[in-house]
């Protein structure tokens, strides 16, 4: 609701939005006495300076490279792998145009949480502490809390499953989840060293899944004019619902709601002077740029994945899988019963397949590449945590107790779930934490694309008419696979109190999304009023 205040100024109750009869100011101008809160990380990273009249410069992309590559891990956490080895198992190369469709799409919404924190100076979840009020907030939190437990039991599971391969299951799986734990904290520790350095260390950890996924690539030597076909030839012969569920299983795993809490914060990591508007634009472009590189080098990673299987393992049945195990003395054998029904693979399964149709060295490199996958995500995960943690809630706490505080959250259900599972159910649980991935999606969709659309808090950087439209698509989109997704799990569940709490269940997430989508109609709304009625 609107009031009018002397001095012909417009101003929104909650301070949300504010006009003069000249120009429309930012919500953070109206707290110039709140200090706002630098990166997490204890040091920036300075740009280099230049003439200005350079259209581009590579000194500055690798001064902006960083924030990008540690964003980028999220699509290749065990959750996007094992989704990657199901798609070519089920559907072999047919998918691939949805994996492409939904990097593309994970760009630009990247892009968006980039530009707010470079604009703002602040991170998604400081904004939302800041335009939402206490209970939205709180709800909205918990969701996406909710979520980032979701994706670490994934890459904690994807750690513990590494382990057992290489060590040949030596150690039963709570073991394996703790020595998870233990070395996350230590190298959650390493950018005390320097930021720098802790980007140059994800930047390993990704080289060696390029190269270990690349080796498994090369080793089956996939088709690459039915790849081709899959990536650019939208379509699906012969798919039915195992295939499409799949397909809603590749845009849960690679679109992760807390990414784009992470990424709006990594970006306050380098200097950049907000009240310079050449250097914000500077700055919106070369993280575009080192995005768009990163996002790009993961999705060949992926594609290394879905190929290896889709090529390898399509249509393969388990009598078939059996005799080869069988053939090469696996030790594994009993995982594939002797019946002529198609190949179910998972994490697991799938190392332990490629050691025996191409021997132990792809296997043992196959579990390497996991586990740099789980290692390196489950590290951004816990920096989203904080994050998102500190940003909702504004709490300001030691390093230390962060990461204890947001680590337990996400270790505990695992570390429950690994002393009453061996590594087969741990591995299974990845599918359903996939679907969890993308029920929380418009929980970060419906707020990045309401802030950054408000051109009383992004000024000349406020989305144009284009990404408005684009991203209401894209949330549109989301919701509906959403219900299709719900609405084929529930007709499996065959107990009563089950169907009710589902109902309930649903009930309030489609209503809380509503409210999250009129709030930002009403935002938009109130500030096409206020411009009308303001006078030149």
């Amino acid at each position: 609701v609107l009031n009018v205040v002397s001095g012909g100024t417009l101003m929104e109750e909650n301070g949300v939005i504010q006009t003069s009869q000249t120009r429309v100011s930012s919500v953070f101008l109206q707290q110039q006495n709140k200090p706002i809160h630098g990166s997490y990380f204890d040091q920036k990273i300075p740009v280099p300076e230049d003439d200005g009249q350079s259209v581009f410069s590579l000194r500055k992309l690798w001064a902006f490279t960083g924030p990008g590559f540690l964003m980028s891990i999220a699509y290749l956490d065990p959750g996007n792998i094992e989704s990657d080895l199901q798609s070519g198992a089920k559907a072999g190369f047919q998918l691939l145009w949805v994996l492409l469709g939904a990097t593309v799409i994970g760009l630009c919404l990247q892009r968006l949480a980039a530009r707010l924190g470079v604009v703002t100076g602040m991170h998604l979840a400081e904004v939302c502490h800041r335009q939402y009020h206490t209970v939205p907030r709180i709800i909205l939190w918990l969701m996406v809390e909710l979520a980032i437990i979701g994706s670490d039991m994934q890459e904690v599971i994807g750690c513990a499953i590494a382990f057992s391969l290489l060590s040949s299951g030596r150690y039963d799986p709570t073991s394996r989840v703790l020595i998870t734990i233990v070395d996350t904290f230590f190298f959650l520790f390493l950018d005390k060293y320097g930021l720098r350095k802790l980007e140059a260390f994800f930047g390993v950890l990704i080289a060696i899944m390029a190269f270990t996924f690349g080796y498994e690539y090369v080793t089956v030597r996939p088709d690459q004019g039915a790849l081709l076909k899959g990536m650019f030839v939208p379509y699906c012969h012969g798919c039915g619902s195992a295939q499409l569920l799949q397909a809603v299983g590749i845009v849960g795993a690679v679109i992760m709601p807390h990414n784009i809490y992470l990424h709006s914060a990594l970006v306050k990591s380098r200097d950049v002077d907000r009240s310079n508007q050449r250097e914000v634009r500077e700055a919106n472009k070369y993280f575009f740029i080192e995005s768009a590189i990163a996002l790009f080098v993961s999705f060949i990673i992926n594609v290394f994945v879905v190929a290896v299987f889709a090529e390898a393992f399509y249509e393969k049945t388990n009598e078939e899988v059996y005799s080869i195990c069988n053939k090469s003395g696996s030790p594994h054998v009993d995982l594939f019963p002797l019946n002529n029904e198609t190949l179910e693979v998972d994490i697991y399964k799938g190392g332990v397949v490629l050691g025996c149709f191409f021997g132990p060295a792809a296997l043992y490199i196959w579990a390497v590449g996991i586990l740099a996958a789980g290692q390196s995500s489950t590290m951004t995960g816990t920096y989203s945590g904080q994050f998102v943690m500190e940003g909702f809630l504004n709490m300001r706490w030691s390093r230390f107790a962060r990461v204890l505080l947001t680590r337990s959250l996400a270790i505990t259900p695992t570390l429950f779930v690994a002393i009453f599972q061996d590594v087969q159910h741990l591995t299974g649980m990845n599918d359903l934490l996939n679907a969890l991935m993308s029920l929380q999606l418009p929980f970060a969709l419906i707020p990045i694309l309401t802030f950054t659309s408000l051109p009383s808090l992004m000024h000349d950087f406020a989305n144009g008419l284009f990404w408005k439209v684009g991203g209401s698509v894209v949330v549109l989109a989301v919701c509906c696979i959403n219900v299709y997704f719900v609405v084929a799990y529930v007709t499996h569940l065959d107990t009563v109190w089950l169907y009710v709490l589902s109902a309930f269940l649903s009930l309030f997430y489609l209503g809380f999304v509503g409210y999250l989508v009129s709030g930002k109609l009403q935002r938009t709304f109130s500030y096409v009023i206020i411009n009308l009625l303001t006078p030149t």
